[in-house]
């Protein structure tokens, strides 16, 4: 039943999200979704099963987010650093403020050693890189139409985000606590001032 499924789903991004993926039981799972632990096994199968299902969810639905910021913000330039700067602050927003989706994305970070490597591949193809490989895209277009100068757009979204984003998500400690909004500017302000300046 569909409904039972999204109900597990969303159960199981809230316990993995709180517990981390070792110590996340099926049962709490089952209690936390209000069915039993034999519905649970019905629809995924097995623990890492439901792990992988819910972590490609969660980051399909981040991915989609970013990439309709990344289309409003930069699919037309008026003023290349206060385009990317307006991208950069929404896209760290977005992310940092997204709850139980970057809850299992800290968990994945934290525990990443105890999480099978096929798991985590999947998540990282289609959480984190597929925004870098839209955002490359948006970038190989603004190259073109010579806004910025660079050899390789996949490089440029990765340094991007680094200068853009990486060190609020540390000072956050990934979402974990609120990073106030003038500390945020300031970090994207400079970040995409720097970023100008190597690609501009």
């Amino acid at each position: 039943m569909p409904e039972k499924r999204q109900a597990i789903t969303r159960a199981a991004g809230t316990v993995f999200g709180r517990e981390g993926y070792t110590r996340a039981s099926v049962d709490a799972i089952a209690a936390e979704a209000g069915v039993s632990k034999r519905t649970v096994y019905n629809h995924f199968g097995d623990k890492e099963k439901l792990f992988l299902s819910v972590a490609l969810e969660t980051a399909g639905e981040l991915t989609e987010i970013i990439a309709g910021l990344a289309d409003r913000h930069l699919h037309k330039i008026v003023d290349l650093e206060a385009d990317l700067t307006a991208f950069a602050l929404d896209r760290a927003r977005a992310v940092l403020t997204a709850g139980d989706h970057y809850a299992l994305g800290r968990t994945i970070r934290a525990e990443a050693g105890n999480i099978p490597r096929d798991v985590l591949t999947a998540w990282l193809d289609a959480g984190p890189l597929a925004s870098q490989r839209d955002i490359a895209g948006h970038f190989g277009r603004l190259a073109e139409q010579g806004l910025l100068h660079l050899e390789d757009a996949a490089t440029a979204a990765a340094q991007f985000t680094l200068l853009t984003f990486s060190g609020a998500a540390d000072a956050s400690f990934f979402g974990a606590i609120e990073l106030p909004e003038a500390e945020l500017t300031a970090g994207v302000t400079a970040g995409v001032r720097a970023f100008v300046r190597l690609y501009g």
